[in-house]
């Protein structure tokens, strides 16, 4: 076996055909979008790249056929936020063979420590955490979310018996829109409904400054306990936006306001995977009008739970049911259509967050493990966090 660092558009072309090989027997699977994955590695196209740097490899086997593939990459924002200098790696796919496993953690590896990193996080995405992020441990009876990770259960022991330990583990959860909200929610709901110092908004397209602003001012209170928060700038906020507007339908992205000062947000949007397994991981023309007929003709099931934040000071007081129950009540007089709802991902570290996900309803779709490796053996490792 031998591993080939990529370095030409046939070796990328061969980085995306390997998962057709891994999953040509998987009826659940569906393949990333080929043409949004190369934005991860297209420094002209990732701001990643403005303090970092990424490289991937094939592993081959004595025939020439590509087995496994890999990515390593530094965010130089982040790597030094940890006790130890710590790198990542994703973008993992290998056949059933430990060896071939080891020999791809290790190329990832020997290319951070080159390069002084001490640890490696994964899989994880050389970007956000809201895609290619995670190792699914459970769930394998459901198709992937969009954008979100998917793989073989096997690859769960190469993992951990190459050294990577649990940093924090990460929760996509489902729930029926016909499930009836606890009582203790009700009434939350009912209190604060009456309150006419609350309100709720739909966001509209026309004005996406607006609630791009709306978005950024909670996003920032909310997650400022975040383990290695940094805030939201005004262009992050409203590239955010801009770039989930071509699917965004609007009466499924809602604002709470207090007196008019925004603090919450909830943003839903249809699960894009029931439209993208149409196009089979090539977003090209013919991807294109596949995608488009399969939305213009189909229903969809699920809509997905994207976001939702609300300020410090408004939680705990029944926000989070007035904001749910609201959206929840809805879908089921005005989009029939949608059956589920699925929350996309809360990890461990926020157990607050969990216990609210769960209580209302919902249960476990997708279960997941973003792992650390620290390269001397002999350091304390530390899991995430948590939120208090």
């Amino acid at each position: 076996m031998k591993i080939v660092e990529i370095s030409s558009k046939s070796d990328i072309q061969r980085f995306h055909e390997l998962p057709f090989l891994i999953y040509k027997n998987d009826r659940n699977w569906i393949s990333h979008i080929k043409q949004e994955v190369e934005v991860v590695f297209n420094p002209k196209r990732n701001k990643y790249f403005e303090s970092g740097s990424a490289t991937r490899f094939l592993l081959e086997d004595e025939q020439g056929k590509v087995i496994g593939r890999v990515a390593a990459f530094i965010d130089g924002n982040r790597a030094n936020t940890f006790k130890q200098a710590t790198g990542g790696m994703g973008f993992f796919e290998c056949i059933d063979n430990k060896a071939a496993a080891y020999m791809l953690f290790d190329a990832c590896k020997k290319w951070l420590t080159d390069r002084d990193m001490e640890a490696m996080d994964g899989p994880i995405n050389f970007g956000e955490k809201d895609r290619y992020w995670g190792l699914l441990v459970s769930g394998f009876n459901h198709p992937p979310i969009y954008a979100n990770s998917y793989n073989p259960p096997y690859y769960q022991a190469f993992f951990e018996d190459y050294g990577f330990q649990t940093y924090f583990n990460q929760h996509n959860f489902i729930r029926p829109l016909t499930t009836v909200m606890p009582e203790k929610y009700r009434l939350r709901f009912v209190r604060v409904n009456k309150n006419k110092d609350y309100t709720l908004e739909l966001i509209s397209k026309k004005n996406l400054k607006k609630y791009a602003e709306d978005f950024r001012e909670v996003y920032n209170a909310a997650w400022v306990t975040h383990d290695n928060f940094k805030g939201m700038s005004e262009d992050q906020a409203m590239s955010m936006l801009k770039k989930i507007k071509p699917v965004m339908e609007e009466d499924l992205v809602w604002f709470a306001y207090f007196n008019g000062k925004p603090i919450a947000f909830l943003i839903m949007l249809p699960e894009l995977n029931q439209y993208f397994k149409a196009a089979n991981g090539n977003f090209n023309w013919w991807g294109k009008l596949k995608f488009i007929c399969k939305k213009i003709f189909s229903k969809p099931k699920f809509v997905w739970g994207v976001a939702f934040g609300v300020t410090p000071k408004f939680q705990g007081i029944g926000m989070e049911s007035y904001v749910l129950n609201s959206a929840a009540d809805y879908l089921r007089t005005k989009r029939p259509n949608f059956k589920d709802v699925i929350v996309t991902w809360i990890g461990d570290f926020n157990p607050k967050m969990m216990h609210v996900t769960k209580s209302m309803g919902a249960k476990n779709y997708h279960d997941l493990k973003t792992y650390r490796k620290l390269f001397d053996e002999n350091a304390v490792f530390e899991r995430s966090p948590i939120i208090e």
